[in-house]
């Protein structure tokens, strides 16, 4: 098991970096109170150890809509019939691939996955609802709730900046 350590300046990189990953390098460091080749090293090495999974942008649906349509936004509970191990990993398996699926998770108690589903209108939702549901045997139940609107979307992780205000170092396991 490798131990991965990060500091301060490595909490105030990955702040900055998941508020807005498009900074120029120079502007990062200066933020982030680094020197520019400091903070390149340590954006490289943050990647290597797989903290910065990917960089994407971030669109606004509602800015879209007028040019592409709204879309129907589904919060959908799964519960399947048998809970094994093997049965759990084949549904996920089979969803995850999905394009119309943006997020999908194991939860516990109740539904065995909640997903997030993007479609393009009903007819769409009916037909993923077909393909990735009505087609499985073992989906016992399945409860969709409709998006009426967004009232807050942040995909940002809370990284404890008061750990870092206190400069203590963190030791992560992987």
């Amino acid at each position: 098991m490798e131990q991965i350590t990060i500091d301060e300046a490595d909490l105030r990189l990955l702040e900055l970096l998941q508020t807005d990953a498009s900074r120029s390098n120079q502007a990062l460091a200066e933020l982030a109170h680094l020197s520019p080749p400091t903070s390149l090293r340590r954006v490289k090495r943050l990647r290597a150890l797989g903290l910065i999974e990917r960089e994407v942008a971030i669109l606004q649906p509602d800015r879209l809509a007028p040019l592409i349509g709204h879309g129907l936004t589904a919060l959908v509970e799964i519960t399947l019939e048998r809970q094994g191990a093997e049965q759990l990993d084949a549904f996920e398996s089979r969803v995850v691939p999905d394009a119309a699926v943006q997020q999908c998770y194991r939860v516990s108690p109740g539904p065995d996955f909640i997903l997030v589903v993007l479609v393009a209108d009903m007819p769409a939702y009916l037909a993923l609802a077909q393909r990735l549901f009505t087609s499985d045997a073992n989906v016992r139940n399945v409860k969709a709730f409709f998006s009426l609107k967004r009232a807050k979307f942040d995909p940002r992780l809370p990284l404890g900046a008061t750990a870092g205000e206190r400069g203590v170092t963190r030791h992560l396991l992987d």
